[in-house]
């Protein structure tokens, strides 16, 4: 295996072939370059044409377009991965089947449909994302609400001040 690391400010991404796929591999360069997060104004020269030619293609067009920016380690599974697309902005707004399998098959993760709704209904059903049927029929997902961090969270056990505090106001 073969591995290619493109790195541009603080992002990078990385794109894994084995021999017989490298030119393919190499082919993705731009496109992965002109999915990261550009640092500063000399590297969004470099990053232009590459992305308007990635939007005339019609893979990064509108809001349904847009991808999710996840780092996906080696040990991820399917349900990892996608709980990882539903944590970021991407997953604030309604995703259908196909999208959450078109964001897959750009991160280079091609499953079958089946795989995914089961991955899909489970996240559901164990509450880490929202599931419902939209006005056409078709199941559409969010992101659940987000828990409330434990620091922001009031503290059952009173300090030793707010506990002699709350005896001398007898």
């Amino acid at each position: 295996m073969t591995r290619i690391r493109v790195k541009l400010g603080g992002a990078e991404a990385e794109v894994e072939a084995d021999a017989e796929h490298l030119r393919e591999a190499i082919d993705l360069i731009p496109e992965v370059a002109a999915k990261l997060p550009v640092a500063g104004a000399r590297d969004a020269e470099g990053l232009r044409a590459a992305a308007a030619e990635v939007a005339r293609s019609g893979q990064a067009s509108g809001p349904a377009g847009q991808l999710p920016v996840i780092s996906v380690e080696k040990g991820d599974s399917l349900a990892d991965v996608i709980g990882k697309f539903f944590a970021d902005p991407w997953g604030r707004e309604r995703r259908k089947l196909s999208d959450v399998r078109e964001a897959l098959q750009t991160y280079g993760m091609n499953y079958p449909k089946q795989s995914v709704a089961v991955a899909l209904l489970r996240l559901a059903k164990a509450t880490k994302i929202r599931r419902f049927k939209a006005e056409d029929g078709e199941f559409v997902y969010t992101a659940s609400a987000m828990p409330y961090p434990a620091s922001s969270l009031p503290s059952a056990v009173p300090t030793l001040e707010q506990a002699a505090a709350s005896q001398n106001t007898i």
